[in-house]
């Protein structure tokens, strides 16, 4: 109750200081701005939103039973909190002015001052600065509600609250802001992350490996067998209908690269769903819905990073040995190590994401997207921007290892994170939905 009463209080005074500071904007910015960008950019945003809902149901059909309900809200609930928390100090933390080329400073866009009156972005300079803070919103959203699969069912609800915004605060925004700040050292070093490979899944597969072995116990590793194999293709459909928005949106504009990148995202997926339930046939299981899903999801993943550099047939030799690499991945996990990473996070979204960005050091061309300037791909004869990834994937994984290591343990002394196995497995079904989201409240 304590612990709640210092949440209401904090999102109160956030809202009487918005009475303080209104944002009034002096003069809107209109000059160069373009109806058909505008238009296909608050489509995208709305898109990548979607992809939350979608998570929501492909976690929850995966869970068992008696957790859907607040495995699909620790999705949900990541709208609310880092929809605020974005607002505040987030997009600033993110894009606002560099401070050395690691992370943004707080006051250019705190409570969202100067944005609606602001100059476009660099990079987007035909939509308002409004909208790609809200496209860039949708990102920042979904990237800790993709870990929550890795600790689903095993985290108390305040504590994932906190991880959150710890999360979002010191592991998000400085990685955005690396990368796709023009200011940002790695965006300097000449990385090419298109739509959030190493931003977003990189940074969440990470995190869920140090959340794994963060929440290790020594009660036995327990299967779960999945609830609602329907609500798993939904989101599915979902996340694969979002992603349009996820990657063709992030050519910024209504133009060719984005045709370009969507229908590499939609051929890497294609390809990824067919590899997977085919390694799977090999190795001698049978073809299933799941799999097909789990590859295809794998291989939006790792053609996020590559999806605006990378030709159409490229991205069927990125989603199909991705999705084997990520298959043969989760079969280590599952009967290699003691690792209780519940919905394979770190198999799916760190290492499809890790292969998506060596992938792209392989494969992008200049001929695809002038705005790459780093070089061509390692198979077309040039190096320098394959060894560029090598060092930024080194630098990515370091940071996030270390940083959510850092970030669970501030967590746990604030407000302890693990559930009980006791917790877990009460029944009946519903009543121990509802059992878990008390006892988390508690």
């Amino acid at each position: 109750m304590k612990k709640s009463l210092i949440f209401l209080l904090l999102l109160m005074g956030v809202s009487v200081l918005a009475v303080f500071m209104p944002a009034l904007p002096k003069q809107i910015v209109t000059e160069g701005l373009n109806g058909g960008d505008i238009a296909w950019m608050l489509a995208a945003s709305a898109l990548v939103l979607l992809m939350t809902p979608g998570l929501a149901f492909f976690y929850g059909g995966m869970i068992d039973m008696k957790n859907i309900t607040y495995t699909m809200f620790q999705s949900f609930i990541a709208m609310g909190v880092i929809g605020v928390l974005w607002i505040v100090v987030g997009f600033s933390l993110a894009f606002g002015d560099s401070i050395g080329g690691i992370i943004g400073d707080p006051r250019s866009f705190l409570m969202f001052q100067n944005v609606l009156d602001g100059k476009p972005w660099a990079l987007a300079p035909t939509i308002p600065l409004v909208l790609f803070a809200f496209f860039q919103l949708k990102f920042a959203i979904i990237t800790p509600a993709l870990i929550t699969g890795t600790f689903a069912e095993r985290v108390r609800f305040k504590s994932y609250i906190i991880f959150l915004v710890l999360f979002s605060l010191f592991i998000y925004a400085p990685l955005a802001h690396w990368t796709w700040h023009p200011d940002g050292f790695l965006f300097k070093m000449g990385v090419l992350d298109f739509a959030g490979g190493t931003v977003v899944h990189m940074s969440a597969g990470i995190a869920a490996l140090v959340a794994s072995i963060f929440l290790k116990s020594n009660e036995e590793k327990k299967h779960i067998a999945p609830a609602n194999i329907p609500f798993v293709l939904l989101g599915t459909g979902l996340l694969w209908f979002g992603w349009f928005g996820f990657n063709a949106g992030s050519a910024l504009s209504a133009n060719a690269l984005a045709a370009s990148a969507f229908a590499t995202t939609n051929t890497a997926s294609a390809a990824a769903g067919l590899a997977w339930i085919l390694f799977d046939s090999v190795r001698g299981k049978k073809p299933s819905a799941l799999g097909f899903c789990i590859g295809a999801v794998v291989g939006l993943v790792a053609i996020t990073p590559a999806a605006g550099f990378v030709t159409i047939p490229s991205s069927l030799f990125i989603g199909t040995f991705a999705s084997i690499i990520s298959n043969v991945m989760v079969h280590w996990k599952t009967t290699k190590t003691s690792l209780e990473d519940t919905l394979d996070v770190f198999p799916c979204h760190g290492v499809g994401g890790a292969v998506g960005m060596v992938m792209t050091g392989l494969l992008a061309h200049t001929s695809v997207n002038a705005a790459n300037t780093t070089g061509n791909g390692l198979f077309f004869g040039d190096t320098t921007l394959f060894f560029v990834h090598m060092k930024a994937l080194a630098i990515v994984v370091t940071f996030t290892f270390v940083g959510t290591g850092i970030i669970l343990k501030i967590t746990d002394m604030i407000s302890p994170l693990t559930i009980s196995q006791a917790k877990r497995t009460v029944e009946p079904a519903y009543e121990a939905d509802e059992n878990l989201v008390a006892d988390l409240s508690q």
